[in-house]
Parts: C-alpha cells; sequence; structure tokens
C-alpha cells in the first residue's frame, strides 16, 4: 500500500489527485468542528458518551464526532445514502425509473443521480427536524427553544451541512481518488483514533481506581488490552485476506483459421471476488439500522426512562439480539442486491459466446450463465456471512466482556463495523491508484 502511494505520488496527474482529497478530508474534519449556535454542546456531548451501545453512538461514529458536538456537518454523509438505497430500490420497483437508468445511458443517469440528491435535501431536513426535536426535549437549546428562527436557524443548518457533505463527496469521487462518499465515512471514523485511544486508557484509570460505578467514563480491565489489539490486528489481516480472495472461473478460447493464421485457443479465466459487494452492504446496513433512532428524535418521550418508545430504542441496543439479528439479515439483503447489479451471468455468457469463449464442461449460452449464477449464488452467501460474522463478533466480545465487569465491551459492536469500513475504503483506494498506474503504463509499481 505503502510502495503504491509513493508510486503515484510521482506522477504528477495522481498526486493533484491526491492533494485534492486530502484538501477535502481536510475541509470535512474543518466543518466537523464547528458547531451550531444555541446548543449546549458540552452537556449534549456527556449525553452522547453515555450512550456508549445506543444508535446514536454509531451515528456518533459515522459522523466522527460531530454528532455529539452538534456541529455542521452533524447528520454526515447519512442522509445521502439513505437516499441512494430508496433510489436504488425504487429503480428496480418503477419501470419508468429502470428504463430511465438502464435504456436512457449517460442522460438517464444524470436524471437519477438528481432525483437522488433531492431526496437527500428532504431526507436532510426530516433528520435535522428529528435532531432538533431531541435536542429541545433535553433543554440543550441555549435561547428560547419555541422561538421558529432559532428552530430554523439549527435545521437548516443541519441540512446545508448534509448537503455540502453529498456535494464534496461527487467532487471527490470526479477530481479525486476512489468513491468520495466512502472517503468521507473514513475519515470521520479515522478522527475518532485518538479519542479511543484516550477512552481506553480512561477505562483503565477508572478500574484501577473502583470508581466505575460513579464515573461517566466506562472501566477496563487491563488484561482485555492486549486482547483487544491481538483481535483487532487479526480482524485487519481476515478482512485483507477475504477481500484478495476471488473464485477463478476458467475460459477456453476455441481455434479458427482465418487465410493462413490461426486464432484463439488460449486460456483464460474470469475473476470473481469472493465479496464484490466490498463495504457497501455494511455501510446501507447500517444505515438502515439508524432509523429507530431517527424516528425516536421526533417522540420527547422516547426519552424518559420506562415509556414505550424509550423501550423501542433499547431494543435496538447496538449489543442486543435484535440488532444483531437485523443488522445480519440487512448484511445478507444487500450484499445479494448489490451483487445482482454487479455481475449478470446471462450478459457474461453471452459475451463468451459471441468471442467463442466457453467455461470447460459447460455448453456456450444458458448452461453457461446457469453455472455462473451458481457460483456467484455460492460465493455471495460467504461473502455476505462474511460480513455478517466480523460486524457481530466484536459485538459478542463485548458481551463477554461486558459479563466479566468490563463495561467498555459495550462499545465493540460498533468497532466492528467501522474496521470493515476503513479496511475494505483503503483496499478500495488504493486499487484505484493502482488501476490510475497501470493506465499511465507506469512500470514497477507492484514491485
Amino acid at each position: 500500500m505503502i510502495q503504491t502511494i509513493r508510486s503515484a505520488w510521482k506522477v504528477q496527474e495522481l498526486r493533484n489527485k491526491l492533494l485534492f482529497t486530502i484538501f477535502a478530508l481536510l475541509i470535512f474534519r474543518v466543518g466537523s468542528a464547528i458547531p451550531l449556535p444555541f446548543i449546549d454542546t458540552e452537556m449534549l456531548s456527556t449525553w452522547m458518551n453515555q450512550q456508549s451501545s445506543s444508535i446514536f453512538s454509531l451515528l456518533n461514529v459515522m459522523s466522527g464526532d460531530a454528532f455529539a458536538q452538534a456541529t455542521v456537518f452533524a447528520l454526515s454523509i447519512q442522509p445521502y445514502i439513505n437516499s441512494s438505497i430508496i433510489v436504488q430500490l425504487l429503480t428496480i420497483a418503477i419501470p419508468a425509473l429502470e428504463k430511465m437508468a438502464k435504456e436512457d445511458g449517460e442522460e438517464g443517469k444524470k436524471k437519477i443521480a438528481a432525483i437522488t440528491r433531492y431526496a437527500t435535501v428532504a431526507i436532510a431536513l426530516l433528520q435535522s427536524f428529528g435532531y432538533y426535536t431531541l435536542i429541545k426535549s433535553y433543554g440543550l437549546i441555549t435561547q428560547d427553544a419555541n422561538a421558529i428562527w432559532v428552530a430554523l436557524v439549527i435545521i437548516f443548518a443541519f441540512t446545508a451541512g448534509s448537503a455540502f457533505l453529498m456535494w464534496l463527496g461527487e467532487q471527490i469521487t470526479e477530481f479525486g481518488v476512489g468513491n468520495g462518499i466512502s472517503i468521507i465515512l473514513f475519515g470521520g471514523i479515522v478522527a475518532r483514533g485518538p479519542r479511543m485511544v484516550y477512552d481506553i486508557i480512561a477505562g483503565v484509570q477508572v478500574w484501577a481506581s473502583g470508581s466505575a460505578s460513579t464515573s461517566t467514563t466506562t472501566s477496563l480491565h487491563p488484561a482485555f488490552i492486549p486482547l483487544i489489539v491481538v483481535g483487532i490486528l487479526l480482524l485487519v489481516v481476515f478482512v485483507v485476506f477475504i477481500t484478495n480472495s476471488e473464485r477463478r472461473v476458467p475460459v477456453q478460447y476455441a481455434k479458427r483459421v482465418v487465410g493462413r493464421k490461426m486464432y484463439g485457443g488460449q486460456s483464460s479465466h474470469i475473476p470473481i471476488k469472493v465479496n464484490m459487494s466490498g463495504v457497501m452492504p455494511i455501510i446501507f446496513a447500517q444505515a438502515i439500522a439508524s432509523i429507530p433512532a431517527t424516528i425516536g428524535m421526533f417522540v420527547p418521550s422516547a426519552q424518559v426512562e420506562g415509556s414505550g418508545w424509550n423501550t423501542f430504542l433499547k431494543v435496538f441496543d447496538s449489543n442486543g439480539l435484535i440488532y444483531c439479528v437485523v443488522y445480519f439479515l440487512l448484511i445478507v439483503l444487500f450484499s445479494y442486491f448489490y451483487n445482482t447489479i454487479q455481475f449478470n451471468p446471462v450478459e457474461i455468457a453471452n459475451n463468451l459466446k459471441k468471442n467463442g469463449g466457453f467455461v470447460p464442461g459447460f455448453r456456450p449460452g444458458k448452461p453457461t450463465a446457469d453455472f455462473l449464477a451458481k457460483v456467484i449464488g455460492r460465493l455471495t452467501m460467504f461473502g455476505a456471512v462474511y460480513l455478517g460474522v466480523v460486524a457481530l463478533l466484536p459485538a459478542i466480545t463485548g458481551n463477554i466482556m461486558q459479563a466479566f465487569g468490563s463495561t467498555a465491551g459495550r462499545g465493540l459492536a460498533i468497532g466492528g463495523t467501522s474496521i470493515i469500513i476503513v479496511v475494505g475504503v483503503a483496499l478500495e483506494t488504493v486499487k484505484a491508484l493502482e488501476a490510475q498506474l497501470m493506465m499511465r503504463h507506469y512500470k514497477g509499481f507492484l514491485e
């Protein structure tokens, strides 16, 4: 990875792309540190830190602590992700949108992108109003909470911040390196690294002082530190191994004589990734998993201990059984959804047939398409289960740690999702750089 970045830095055009991406991330982090007016951010941050295993904590992680600080970019890129999910599902369900996406070419894609942007603004407005309701119900607004202009400033500032991040992500995709939305999520999660180290140190100090019951900081037994570090390293190695794994389907091309020359007869293969969808199922699943928290924002009684809505939110505790089951099923669902969009066995089989290629042991046409569909189905199931297990393994570990009296284990469920996203985005970005280098015929960048 380091060698690839060094090689890319030597190419002027790629160096400009890297600098643009870094500059965009810098803008994102600056906006994530600018708090909105009229909000008591200190009390809000204290309350958020107590929600170590709730959906609100997940939103905070994905925004790089901006959600807990009520900054301009508090909603992060979540409205755009939710909008993308809705539009893609509607594209399958509504024939007019499907025709627009497939048959209208580049013009249709532009229209779909415009619809996604409008839906993003609408969702951002909805979530901004919910966040304002949440803050108001806790009395965290320093001015008159019933003033219309105070509500408008807060709601429209959150919405504008989310819309700006959507635009910034598109600029990174066009002028930078990698997928802009994934890069922004990556930047937000990585920015929490120093905070995570601080929480571990503070947790050990709380455990040593024996004041875990009175402190707002979670306690952590020192013996768990090496286990956490080794577990994270092993998880990273496993994610990298599976991400780079692929099934190679052999392809043979028939020989044909044209004049005095013979063409074809070569052997090749179709590389099929074990996890073709990358980190997108994880990103989409956690976006859907945040819906209960969004609903809870609109209901002030949801913050009252013992109320019906409060119990509803606790059911979706990130360490809870129901949340884990729903999260796992969503990951499997979106894995199949994305692989269906990306890989069409019938189209590949037809292309092989036109070019005189065939899979040994299978006739060209429908038999080849059925075989490829079977292979893809098995790989998709394995990749989906892999993503689900890796995402939930820290939650299981957190429950075990909590059973031994360490309250710091409650936040590990969110850590598993973060690791998958960070590692996956890093690998995809490096591959994008390698592809750019390959296009420029750069020699030796893989040495």
